[in-house]
């Protein structure tokens, strides 16, 4: 049954069958590999890249296999019933996999010892809900709380311990110690300066240092003390009735965030008052925060850290200063939104774990202006600094960081084309900083680091901290990728100075990642709304002669964005979420609604973690 959804592409098949889709996008299979082979003689990426396809299934070239490795539905605890599609139960989906998995990582096993490339624990996000899929001939008017609490079963994360076998196949082990989700109805701890603050407190939490769950959990990142830090996103669409909230600073900052004024995207507020604006203004000012928590620890309480700001976060990487404080990156994807770090006051102690436990509570959260020259500036979020006084409604660090949008916007940031991932490359430092699209930039508004209007290719910026320092408060930047088809002129494409006509045509940068040569992998989410290809992973060395130059190892399914993905501590494994296939349809009477039937071939559909793994040769992905 999987076989239909995974292809390995010959050269052959390059320049046969699916030539025609990668010449519509303007760059020929024949030229593609031509300048791989030629690359090849100075590269670390040998491998020969497939070509865009719009194929309901996953491509990757002729010396590469596909393994699921999870999907939606299947047991994470011991006591998890088998998954039955025609009855979802919350009980049920409380321990099984949840929908729409994003961002993942791989934490080794043992946990403290030599990292093992060949065991580990894999933790993932799960970001949102689709209920036209889950559910056959599903409306929003019949939504029952029973549905309503599936869907919040769905959110979260998933932690499970996954091993390898000797033939180079990955399995998750059902049941194992360390399995755990974590939902909407999780218990948490609010931390750090934010905690306690009248903004926080709700008829059932009138501390404000308790809520309950995560949602919207997009990117995230992995601490070195081995926690899992996970960033809530586009929450504000599961809230309802922000006109109902009367005006004032409250009424305000729902406002900056986007909160709905009637009914959200989700009908929850039928079944929870928390949902209601109308009825619970503050309950939304508890999300849009990083979590944090152990995943070697399933009893450990997930803590939500203020001190990182609140925003739509995308992602939280840390990297060590060299005065050994931590910095954590991440940006807020909207279309004008900021990119931020966080530097702490404390710092890493590789000697003793536990002292690094709340080590992200206390330090200064920054956002970073682009200066026209190629410099930048990190501008501190500081109540009394600047604009941040009680005058413009900033009453205290706390308010800073629950209004950090507003607080950003004040400093004068720099509005970006959709900030999504940001990660810092192994080898040579840089922080590299993936800007998915703007369709809504005019030329009025361009800027030096967001220099093209309607940009819907999105674009790639790679960021030098000032003398290597990432605790800095200077930078330096330059534009690495500027995405789209290098063959059109009118993308105005750039790719670090390597001949655009050989690169692969790529949009809608997303997730990023580094394999331990300091390669660039870039997953997308869009592609298909600006080129004739499925959303997927593409590869892009970052110094020497081939620094630019993009070619793509993996093509999804319809529907699908290739969400996130990391490598196994060797790099012989490429871990990737396929999220949302089939979207833009529904599960009806109907089966041609249906666009997708990955990966069982039948409905429904189901968010998937492949592995992506090299069947001969060098085992290493890329090579």
């Amino acid at each position: 049954m999987l076989g239909g959804f995974f292809k390995s592409i010959p050269a052959v098949a390059l320049m046969g069958a699916q030539a025609g889709a990668q010449e519509s996008a303007g760059v020929s299979a024949e030229a593609l590999i031509d300048s791989a082979k030629e690359a090849a003689k100075d590269s670390r990426l040998t491998f020969t890249p497939i070509s865009l396809s719009r194929e309901d299934a996953v491509n990757v070239p002729a010396d590469y296999k596909v393994g699921i490795l999870i999907k939606w539905g299947d047991p994470i605890t011991a006591d998890a019933p088998a998954f039955d599609p025609n009855n979802l139960t919350p009980e049920a989906q409380s321990k099984q996999f949840g929908y729409n998995n994003d961002w993942l990582d791989f934490f080794p096993l043992p946990a403290h010892d030599v990292p093992n490339p060949n065991h580990g624990l894999i933790a993932v996000n799960h970001e949102y809900t689709n209920p036209e899929l889950m559910w056959k001939n599903w409306n929003a008017a019949g939504q029952t709380k029973a549905m309503t609490d599936v869907e919040l079963n769905a959110h979260g994360l998933s932690v499970f311990e996954v091993i390898r076998d000797r033939t180079g196949n990955w399995s998750p082990i059902p049941g194992g110690r360390y399995g755990r989700r974590i939902t909407a109805f999780t218990p948490m701890e609010l931390t750090g300066p934010a905690a306690g603050h009248a903004l926080l407190r709700t008829g059932t939490d009138p501390t404000g240092r308790r809520v309950m769950g995560t949602l919207n959990n997009c990117a995230g990142g992995k601490t070195p003390w081995g926690t899992v830090l996970t960033g809530e996103e586009n929450f504000h669409q599961y809230f309802a009735n922000a006109n109902a909230v009367p005006a004032g600073r409250t009424k305000d900052i729902h406002t900056r965030y986007g909160m709905p004024n009637a009914a959200g995207g989700y009908p929850w507020s039928r079944h929870y008052d928390r949902f209601d604006l109308g009825k619970e203004p503050n309950e939304a000012f508890r999300f849009g925060w990083v979590v944090e928590f152990d995943p070697y620890d399933p009893n450990s309480v997930p803590k939500k850290r203020t001190a990182i700001g609140r925003f739509r976060h995308e992602g939280c990487t840390i990297q060590v200063a060299p005065d050994g404080r931590v910095a954590a990156y991440s940006g807020d994807d909207e279309r004008f939104q900021f990119a931020y770090k966080f530097v702490s006051t404390g710092r890493y102690n590789h000697l003793d774990r536990a002292a690094n436990t709340d080590l992200l509570d206390s330090g200064t959260l920054y956002v970073a202006k682009f200066n026209d020259d190629g410099t930048g500036d990190w501008l501190p979020l500081v109540f009394g600094a600047g604009p941040l006084t009680a005058a413009n409604g900033f009453a205290s660090q706390a308010e800073v960081l629950i209004d950090t949008r507003g607080a950003a916007a004040a400093l004068g940031a720099t509005r970006m084309d959709r900030p999504e991932d940001m990660e810092v490359n192994p080898v040579n430092g840089k922080v590299y900083l993936a800007l998915t699209n703007n369709t809504s930039r005019t030329d009025r508004d361009k800027d030096k680091a967001n220099p093209r209007a309607n940009n819907r290719w999105g674009h790639i910026l790679e960021i030098t901290e000032d003398n290597g320092d990432h605790a800095a408060t200077k930078f330096f930047w330059e534009i690495f990728i500027l995405c789209g088809d290098g063959n059109n002129p009118a993308h105005g494409t750039f790719f670090a100075g390597y001949d655009p006509a050989k690169a692969a045509a790529l949009a809608a940068p997303d997730n990023i990642t580094f394999d331990s040569k300091g390669n660039l992998w870039i997953a997308t989410d869009g592609m298909p709304s600006t080129l004739p290809g499925n959303d997927g992973i593409f590869a892009v060395p970052t110094d020497g002669q081939e620094r630019g130059f993009v070619r793509q190892l993996c093509s999804t399914v319809v529907g699908a964005e290739s969400a996130s993905l990391v490598f196994n501590p060797d790099d012989t494994t490429l871990f990737v979420t396929i999220q949302h296939p089939g979207e833009g349809g529904a599960w009806t009477d109907n089966p041609r609604d249906l666009t997708s039937t990955f990966p069982d071939g039948a409905a429904p559909n189901k968010p998937t973690i492949i592995t992506v793994s090299k069947s001969r040769g060098n085992p290493v992905v890329g090579s």
